[in-house]
Order: structure tokens, then C-alpha cells, then sequence
């Protein structure tokens, strides 16, 4: 289906998110993330035909898209600051099972089966197999209650509703997620400024923020609005939980680690869980 094949493209995008963090680690985080967001605005040009005009859109479509793409960003940096950043992130990857859950409160009509719950809470299981496979040691989940698990689990909420919602509004051209993303960065940009230190970036890192831009900062997000357009978002969550999983053998394909069990469990039950969610609705 071509829904599956544009979200597995910006889930592919995504996937490289963590590699290209790693790489940039020294670049305060909303620096980064405004950059990436500006640079990934301009796909929104030739998509438009280079006339910023049908980036138009009412003014409830522009809140959702901005309040999307900036209050995601916004909520999980401040749980990654506030707790542990392997628990946050686990926390944060609830919003695939979020799409699949809350997909009758923002979507009349469709409805949620219990087998569309089983096979999301297994794909949750496997991408909380990739993440802490990826070599947190038991040492790293001490420390009790974080305020920062509220802020991810939030993040995780706001991604979901986000992308349930740009079903719900009037229909609006893929391209105007330029737009969306454009304000999201300056507003971020205005976050830098107000939290963070000024920083001066290397040219080599110019070239890698241009690639977080023109993928999963910019890329993943007009690919993932032409499928939720396209597609059934109950299928297109469970087939999310892909990106965690792809997160961590690109890690470790860098650096030259080879996949151990857990890897390949969390592979079968990811592909497993979006296979029974297939199903599920095939049978109507």
C-alpha cells in the first residue's frame, strides 16, 4: 500500500535521528533541533511549486501543526534533561500505541479491537526490548520517580493527537507542513536563545544539521502527513514501533556492533504486531 511505503520511508528517516544526535551531541538542543526544523521547511518549495501562498492554511490547521512539531520537540527535551534518558525515551515511544488507542476519540466512526491493543502493546514490548537492549545496564534505572517521565509521557500524547488530528482537520496540502515547520523552528530558535548558551557551529556540522533537516527533521514529517492522509493510522502506529528498532541497529551498525538477542526479538515482535494489526484490519 502506499500509506505502509510513506510511512515506512519517514520511519526510516527517523531512524537515523539518534546517529546523527550522537554525532552532534555538542549542539545545545533546541539550537539543533530550529536549525534542522528551518532547513527542513524548504521541501515545502518545490512541493508547492515555489509559491509559499499554498502554504496557507486557517488558523486552527496552523496551531495544531505548530503546537505538533513544537510542543513534541519541546516536551521531550525537557524529559531528557529531567530524567534518566533511556526511561524517557521508553516513555516517549508510547505514542505509536497512543495513534492506535485514542484513534475512535479523534476519529469518529473508526473503531479500536481488542486485537488492535494486543498487537500495539507487542509492539511496545519489542521497542522496549531495542531500547534497552541497546546496552543500559540495570545500574541505569535507579533513581525512583522523575517529574520528566510527565514530560514524555506528554511528548507522547502530543505526537499521537498530532497526528490524529491532521485527519480530523479539513484536508490542507502537504506542502503547508512547511509552513508548520517553519514557526515550530523559530519558535525553538526563540528557546535557544532564552535557555541555552550561544554557540558557534564547524562547517562539518553544518553539513550534518542540513542532513537532520532534509531527513528526519523535515523529510520524516511530509512523508508521515502524505500517509496518515492515505492510510489507516491504527496500521501506521503499529508499523511506528519500527523506529526505535531501526534506531538502534543504525547505533550499532556505526559502531560496529553486531546485533545480539534482544535485537532480534524485538525484531519479531515488531514486525509481528504490525503483520497481526494487518490482519485485524483486513477482517474489517
Amino acid at each position: 500500500m502506499t500509506s505502509d511505503l510513506l510511512a515506512l520511508a519517514a520511519i526510516v528517516l527517523w531512524g537515523s535521528l539518534a546517529t546523527l544526535g550522537v554525532a552532534l551531541a555538542r549542539v545545545p538542543p533546541f539550537l539543533l533541533t530550529g536549525c534542522g526544523l528551518l532547513i527542513g521547511s524548504l521541501i515545502a518549495l518545490p512541493l508547492s511549486g515555489f509559491d509559499p501562498r499554498r502554504w496557507r492554511v486557517p488558523a486552527p490547521t496552523l496551531a495544531v501543526g505548530v503546537g505538533g512539531l513544537f510542543g513534541y520537540h519541546f516536551l521531550l527535551f525537557l524529559a531528557l534533561r529531567l530524567a534518566p534518558p533511556v526511561q524517557a525515551n521508553l516513555v516517549n515511544y508510547l505514542w505509536p500505541l497512543g495513534m492506535v488507542v485514542l484513534a475512535p476519540l479523534f476519529l469518529p466512526g473508526m473503531r479500536v479491537r481488542a486485537g488492535h491493543v494486543a498487537a500495539a502493546l507487542l509492539g511496545f514490548a519489542g521497542a522496549a526490548i531495542a531500547i534497552v537492549g541497546r546496552g543500559a545496564g540495570a545500574s541505569s534505572w535507579h533513581g525512583g520517580l522523575h517529574w520528566g517521565y510527565l514530560f514524555a509521557f506528554g511528548a507522547a500524547l502530543m505526537w499521537a493527537a498530532y497526528s490524529l488530528m491532521t485527519r480530523r482537520l479539513p484536508r490542507f496540502p502537504t506542502a503547508a507542513v512547511g509552513g508548520f515547520a517553519a514557526l515550530a523552528g523559530l519558535l525553538a530558535l526563540l528557546c535557544h536563545a532564552l535557555l541555552e548558551p550561544a554557540t558557534h557551529l564547524s562547517a562539518a556540522q553544518w553539513g550534518l544539521v542540513a542532513l537532520l533537516g532534509l531527513g528526519p527533521l523535515g523529510g520524516a514529517f511530509f512523508l508521515w502527513d502524505a500517509a496518515l492522509k492515505r492510510g489507516d493510522p491504527r496500521r501506521i502506529g503499529l508499523l511506528a514501533f519500527l523506529t526505535p528498532l531501526l534506531s538502534t541497529v543504525l547505533l550499532m551498525a556505526v559502531n560496529h556492533q553486531r546485533p545480539n538477542a534482544s535485537i532480534v526479538a524485538a525484531t519479531v515482535m515488531i514486525i509481528g504486531a504490525a503483520f497481526w494489526g494487518s490482519r485485524i484490519r483486513a477482517q474489517g
